[in-house]
Protein backbone atom coordinates (compact mmCIF):
# COMPACT_ATOMS: atom_id res chain seq x y z
CA UNK A 1 0.00 0.00 0.00
CA UNK A 2 0.85 3.61 -0.62
CA UNK A 3 3.37 5.03 2.14
CA UNK A 4 2.34 8.30 3.93
CA UNK A 5 -1.23 7.75 4.46
CA UNK A 6 -2.82 8.58 7.60
CA UNK A 7 -5.95 6.51 7.67
CA UNK A 8 -8.76 7.32 10.73
CA UNK A 9 -11.43 4.82 11.65
CA UNK A 10 -14.44 6.51 13.22
CA UNK A 11 -16.56 4.25 15.50
CA UNK A 12 -19.30 5.19 17.38
CA UNK A 13 -20.36 3.40 20.78
CA UNK A 14 -23.78 2.98 23.08
CA UNK A 15 -23.41 -0.03 25.62
CA UNK A 16 -21.30 -2.45 23.98
CA UNK A 17 -18.90 -3.16 27.17
CA UNK A 18 -19.02 -7.26 25.87
CA UNK A 19 -17.87 -6.24 22.33
CA UNK A 20 -15.18 -3.31 23.36
CA UNK A 21 -12.43 -5.86 24.29
CA UNK A 22 -12.41 -7.70 20.84
CA UNK A 23 -13.01 -4.82 18.66
CA UNK A 24 -10.10 -2.90 19.67
CA UNK A 25 -7.95 -6.29 19.56
CA UNK A 26 -9.08 -6.51 15.96
CA UNK A 27 -8.94 -3.54 14.56
CA UNK A 28 -5.41 -3.01 16.01
CA UNK A 29 -4.47 -5.90 14.10
CA UNK A 30 -5.45 -4.42 10.71
CA UNK A 31 -4.07 -0.62 11.47
CA UNK A 32 -1.08 -2.69 11.93
CA UNK A 33 -0.91 -3.91 8.46
CA UNK A 34 -1.45 -0.71 6.93
CA UNK A 35 1.42 0.87 6.03
CA UNK A 36 2.04 4.79 6.19
CA UNK A 37 0.72 6.55 9.68
CA UNK A 38 -0.19 7.77 12.31
CA UNK A 39 -3.24 6.19 12.15
CA UNK A 40 -5.79 6.55 14.69
CA UNK A 41 -9.12 4.74 15.57
CA UNK A 42 -11.76 7.52 17.15
CA UNK A 43 -14.07 6.33 19.34
CA UNK A 44 -17.57 8.18 20.37
CA UNK A 45 -19.31 7.02 23.33
CA UNK A 46 -23.09 7.68 22.91
CA UNK A 47 -23.88 8.42 26.41
CA UNK A 48 -22.95 4.69 27.35
CA UNK A 49 -24.51 3.43 31.01
CA UNK A 50 -22.48 0.51 31.23
CA UNK A 51 -18.62 0.20 31.33
CA UNK A 52 -17.86 0.77 27.77
CA UNK A 53 -16.61 4.25 28.63
CA UNK A 54 -13.79 2.75 31.17
CA UNK A 55 -12.93 0.43 29.19
CA UNK A 56 -11.77 2.88 26.33
CA UNK A 57 -9.99 5.00 28.47
CA UNK A 58 -8.17 1.72 29.66
CA UNK A 59 -7.46 1.14 25.74
CA UNK A 60 -6.57 5.18 24.96
CA UNK A 61 -2.92 4.17 28.03
CA UNK A 62 -2.01 1.23 26.13
CA UNK A 63 -2.44 2.48 22.47
CA UNK A 64 -1.66 6.25 21.48
CA UNK A 65 -3.72 5.70 18.09
CA UNK A 66 -6.73 5.34 20.26
CA UNK A 67 -9.00 8.73 20.86
CA UNK A 68 -11.98 9.04 22.74
CA UNK A 69 -14.64 11.61 22.49
CA UNK A 70 -17.46 11.08 25.47
CA UNK A 71 -21.21 12.79 25.09
CA UNK A 72 -22.74 14.59 27.50
CA UNK A 73 -25.81 12.43 27.26
CA UNK A 74 -26.88 9.77 24.41
CA UNK A 75 -27.40 12.09 21.12
CA UNK A 76 -27.86 9.24 19.15
CA UNK A 77 -26.20 7.28 16.31
CA UNK A 78 -26.29 9.52 13.22
CA UNK A 79 -25.06 12.38 15.79
CA UNK A 80 -22.11 9.88 17.19
CA UNK A 81 -21.08 9.70 13.29
CA UNK A 82 -21.12 13.20 12.63
CA UNK A 83 -18.90 13.89 16.11
CA UNK A 84 -16.65 11.51 14.52
CA UNK A 85 -16.06 12.79 11.22
CA UNK A 86 -15.83 16.10 12.69
CA UNK A 87 -12.68 15.38 14.75
CA UNK A 88 -10.89 12.54 12.44
CA UNK A 89 -7.61 13.86 11.25
CA UNK A 90 -6.73 11.20 8.49
CA UNK A 91 -6.16 11.65 4.43
CA UNK A 92 -9.14 8.35 4.72
CA UNK A 93 -11.74 7.86 7.00
CA UNK A 94 -13.63 4.47 7.43
CA UNK A 95 -16.70 4.59 9.43
CA UNK A 96 -18.07 1.30 11.08
CA UNK A 97 -20.17 0.70 13.63
CA UNK A 98 -18.79 -1.15 17.08
CA UNK A 99 -20.95 -4.42 17.19
CA UNK A 100 -18.51 -6.03 14.68
CA UNK A 101 -21.10 -6.80 12.60
CA UNK A 102 -18.90 -4.36 10.31
CA UNK A 103 -15.61 -6.45 10.57
CA UNK A 104 -12.34 -4.43 10.93
CA UNK A 105 -11.08 -6.57 8.21
CA UNK A 106 -12.50 -5.37 5.22
CA UNK A 107 -10.71 -2.22 5.34
CA UNK A 108 -8.13 -3.18 3.06
CA UNK A 109 -10.90 -4.17 0.52
CA UNK A 110 -11.94 -0.35 1.36
CA UNK A 111 -8.18 0.78 0.44
CA UNK A 112 -7.59 -1.04 -2.48
CA UNK A 113 -10.21 0.88 -4.48
CA UNK A 114 -9.17 4.58 -2.70
CA UNK A 115 -5.81 3.53 -3.97
CA UNK A 116 -7.60 3.36 -7.41
CA UNK A 117 -8.90 6.95 -7.15
CA UNK A 118 -12.30 6.09 -5.55
CA UNK A 119 -13.66 9.07 -2.87
CA UNK A 120 -16.46 6.66 -1.54
CA UNK A 121 -15.66 3.17 -1.14
CA UNK A 122 -19.23 1.76 0.58
CA UNK A 123 -19.92 -1.96 1.81
CA UNK A 124 -22.85 -3.29 0.35
CA UNK A 125 -24.60 -5.86 2.90
CA UNK A 126 -24.84 -9.37 1.64
CA UNK A 127 -25.24 -13.08 2.94
CA UNK A 128 -26.66 -11.01 6.62
CA UNK A 129 -26.83 -13.16 9.42
CA UNK A 130 -29.68 -11.23 11.64
CA UNK A 131 -32.85 -12.88 12.56
CA UNK A 132 -35.31 -13.27 9.35
CA UNK A 133 -37.53 -10.17 10.88
CA UNK A 134 -35.08 -7.69 11.10
CA UNK A 135 -33.60 -9.05 7.48
CA UNK A 136 -37.02 -7.92 6.45
CA UNK A 137 -37.00 -5.00 7.81
CA UNK A 138 -33.76 -3.98 6.45
CA UNK A 139 -34.87 -4.92 3.15
CA UNK A 140 -37.91 -3.33 3.26
CA UNK A 141 -36.44 -0.15 4.78
CA UNK A 142 -32.97 0.40 1.75
CA UNK A 143 -36.06 0.33 -0.80
CA UNK A 144 -38.50 2.65 0.50
CA UNK A 145 -35.65 5.10 0.61
CA UNK A 146 -34.53 4.07 -2.17
CA UNK A 147 -37.72 4.54 -4.33
CA UNK A 148 -38.90 8.03 -2.56
CA UNK A 149 -35.43 9.62 -2.47
CA UNK A 150 -34.67 12.60 -4.88
CA UNK A 151 -30.99 11.41 -5.22
CA UNK A 152 -30.16 7.73 -6.50
CA UNK A 153 -29.11 5.60 -2.90
CA UNK A 154 -27.30 2.60 -3.19
CA UNK A 155 -29.66 -0.65 -1.92
CA UNK A 156 -28.15 -2.74 0.88
CA UNK A 157 -25.48 -0.21 2.08
CA UNK A 158 -25.11 1.41 5.34
CA UNK A 159 -22.64 3.61 7.14
CA UNK A 160 -19.60 0.97 6.89
CA UNK A 161 -17.70 2.60 3.93
CA UNK A 162 -14.45 4.79 3.21
CA UNK A 163 -14.50 8.24 2.36
CA UNK A 164 -11.42 10.40 1.30
CA UNK A 165 -10.31 13.50 3.02
CA UNK A 166 -12.33 15.88 0.72
CA UNK A 167 -15.66 14.12 0.69
CA UNK A 168 -14.72 14.55 4.90
CA UNK A 169 -14.12 18.06 4.67
CA UNK A 170 -17.58 18.60 2.12
CA UNK A 171 -20.18 16.61 4.72
CA UNK A 172 -18.48 18.77 7.83
CA UNK A 173 -19.63 22.02 6.13
CA UNK A 174 -23.55 20.85 5.79
CA UNK A 175 -25.27 22.67 8.13
CA UNK A 176 -28.73 20.35 8.70
CA UNK A 177 -29.47 19.32 11.95
CA UNK A 178 -31.62 16.05 10.86
CA UNK A 179 -28.44 13.94 9.75
CA UNK A 180 -28.64 10.89 7.59
CA UNK A 181 -24.82 10.38 6.97
CA UNK A 182 -25.09 7.65 3.93
CA UNK A 183 -27.64 9.79 2.38
CA UNK A 184 -25.16 13.24 2.60
CA UNK A 185 -22.60 10.42 1.39
CA UNK A 186 -23.69 9.60 -1.52
CA UNK A 187 -25.29 13.35 -2.14
CA UNK A 188 -21.88 14.73 -1.80
CA UNK A 189 -20.59 13.13 -5.08
CA UNK A 190 -17.48 12.36 -6.35
CA UNK A 191 -16.17 9.02 -7.55
CA UNK A 192 -17.78 5.92 -5.82
CA UNK A 193 -18.34 2.62 -5.87
CA UNK A 194 -19.85 -0.39 -3.48
CA UNK A 195 -18.20 -3.60 -2.68
CA UNK A 196 -19.73 -6.57 -1.32
CA UNK A 197 -19.34 -7.57 2.28
CA UNK A 198 -20.85 -10.31 4.64
CA UNK A 199 -22.91 -8.74 7.00
CA UNK A 200 -21.68 -10.40 10.24
CA UNK A 201 -24.01 -11.59 13.53
CA UNK A 202 -23.52 -9.21 16.54
CA UNK A 203 -20.44 -10.69 18.50
CA UNK A 204 -22.18 -10.16 21.73
CA UNK A 205 -24.93 -7.65 23.15
CA UNK A 206 -28.15 -6.79 21.79
CA UNK A 207 -28.86 -4.78 18.79
CA UNK A 208 -30.11 -0.89 19.15
CA UNK A 209 -31.54 -0.56 16.32
CA UNK A 210 -35.02 -1.42 17.29
CA UNK A 211 -38.15 -1.54 14.40
CA UNK A 212 -39.15 2.08 15.99
CA UNK A 213 -35.66 3.13 15.65
CA UNK A 214 -35.00 1.83 12.38
CA UNK A 215 -38.79 3.44 11.14
CA UNK A 216 -37.42 6.59 12.64
CA UNK A 217 -33.94 6.49 10.71
CA UNK A 218 -36.42 5.89 7.67
CA UNK A 219 -37.77 8.82 7.96
CA UNK A 220 -34.87 11.10 8.10
CA UNK A 221 -33.91 9.58 5.18
CA UNK A 222 -37.20 9.79 3.30
CA UNK A 223 -37.68 13.59 4.57
CA UNK A 224 -34.30 14.99 4.29
CA UNK A 225 -33.93 13.64 0.29
CA UNK A 226 -37.58 13.72 -1.02
CA UNK A 227 -40.69 15.77 -1.31
CA UNK A 228 -42.59 12.74 -2.78
CA UNK A 229 -44.50 12.93 0.27
CA UNK A 230 -45.74 16.35 -0.28
CA UNK A 231 -46.26 15.64 -3.89
CA UNK A 232 -48.48 12.46 -2.88
CA UNK A 233 -50.72 14.72 -0.67
CA UNK A 234 -51.19 16.96 -3.85
CA UNK A 235 -51.82 13.71 -6.56
CA UNK A 236 -54.51 12.14 -3.40
CA UNK A 237 -56.19 15.66 -3.12
CA UNK A 238 -56.61 15.90 -7.06
CA UNK A 239 -57.97 12.35 -7.27
CA UNK A 240 -60.63 13.20 -4.62
CA UNK A 241 -61.68 16.56 -6.75
CA UNK A 242 -61.90 14.59 -9.60
CA UNK A 243 -63.93 11.66 -8.17
CA UNK A 244 -66.27 14.25 -6.45
CA UNK A 245 -66.90 15.99 -9.58
CA UNK A 246 -67.55 13.07 -11.22
CA UNK A 247 -69.93 11.79 -8.66
CA UNK A 248 -71.82 15.24 -9.06
CA UNK A 249 -72.06 14.82 -12.50
CA UNK A 250 -73.66 11.84 -11.69
CA UNK A 251 -76.15 12.52 -9.52
CA UNK A 252 -77.34 15.35 -11.31
CA UNK A 253 -77.52 12.83 -14.69
CA UNK A 254 -79.29 10.43 -12.45
CA UNK A 255 -81.90 12.86 -11.15
CA UNK A 256 -83.12 14.89 -14.48
CA UNK A 257 -82.73 12.05 -16.70
CA UNK A 258 -83.09 8.89 -14.98
CA UNK A 259 -86.00 10.43 -12.40
CA UNK A 260 -83.79 9.06 -9.95
CA UNK A 261 -82.08 10.79 -6.85
CA UNK A 262 -78.43 9.37 -5.59
CA UNK A 263 -79.42 7.47 -1.85
CA UNK A 264 -76.13 5.82 0.32
CA UNK A 265 -75.58 7.44 3.81
CA UNK A 266 -73.22 4.45 4.47
CA UNK A 267 -71.57 5.26 1.97
CA UNK A 268 -71.57 9.15 2.69
CA UNK A 269 -70.22 8.39 5.90
CA UNK A 270 -67.44 6.28 5.00
CA UNK A 271 -66.60 8.80 2.11
CA UNK A 272 -65.98 11.50 4.65
CA UNK A 273 -64.23 9.49 7.30
CA UNK A 274 -62.02 8.40 5.02
CA UNK A 275 -61.16 11.72 3.53
CA UNK A 276 -61.01 12.77 7.09
CA UNK A 277 -58.10 9.91 7.80
CA UNK A 278 -56.10 11.56 4.10
CA UNK A 279 -56.37 15.26 5.71
CA UNK A 280 -54.74 14.24 9.13
CA UNK A 281 -52.53 12.23 7.63
CA UNK A 282 -51.07 14.61 5.16
CA UNK A 283 -51.35 17.26 7.75
CA UNK A 284 -48.80 14.94 9.47
CA UNK A 285 -46.39 14.65 6.86
CA UNK A 286 -46.58 18.50 6.79
CA UNK A 287 -46.01 18.60 10.31
CA UNK A 288 -42.59 16.35 9.56
CA UNK A 289 -41.51 19.16 7.28
CA UNK A 290 -42.15 22.03 9.26
CA UNK A 291 -40.83 20.39 12.46
CA UNK A 292 -37.50 19.84 10.67
CA UNK A 293 -37.85 23.34 9.63
CA UNK A 294 -38.11 24.22 13.63
CA UNK A 295 -35.50 22.03 14.64
CA UNK A 296 -32.83 23.45 11.57
CA UNK A 297 -33.83 27.16 12.62
CA UNK A 298 -32.96 27.05 16.58
CA UNK A 299 -29.36 25.48 15.23
CA UNK A 300 -28.52 23.49 18.34
CA UNK A 301 -25.52 21.88 17.81
CA UNK A 302 -26.18 17.98 17.16
CA UNK A 303 -24.00 16.27 19.66
CA UNK A 304 -21.99 18.06 22.98
CA UNK A 305 -18.52 16.44 24.25
CA UNK A 306 -18.56 16.34 27.49
CA UNK A 307 -14.63 15.01 27.76
CA UNK A 308 -12.00 14.45 24.59
CA UNK A 309 -9.89 11.23 25.61
CA UNK A 310 -6.04 10.88 24.45
CA UNK A 311 -2.86 9.55 25.35
CA UNK A 312 -0.40 11.76 26.86
CA UNK A 313 1.99 11.18 23.83
CA UNK A 314 -0.59 11.61 20.57
CA UNK A 315 -1.57 15.33 22.95
CA UNK A 316 1.82 16.49 22.49
CA UNK A 317 2.03 15.30 18.96
CA UNK A 318 0.07 18.16 18.14
CA UNK A 319 -3.38 15.52 18.48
Amino acid sequence: MTTGLRLSVAIPIHNEQEVLPELLRRTAVVLDQVQGGPHEIVFVDDGSTDQSLTILEEAVRTDPRIVVLSFSRNFGHQAAISAAVDHVRGDAVVIMDGDLQDTPESIPIFLEKFFQGYDVVFAQRVNRKEPWWLRSCYFLFYRLVHALSDISLPLDSGDFGLMSRRVVDRIRSLPEHHRYMRGLRTWVGYRQVGVPVDRMERHSGRTKYTPLRLLKLASDGIFAFSTVPLRAATFVGTCGIGSALLYAIYSLFAKYFLGQSPRGFTALTILVTMLSGFILFFLGIIGEYVGRIYEEVKARPNYIVGRVIRSESASNSGG
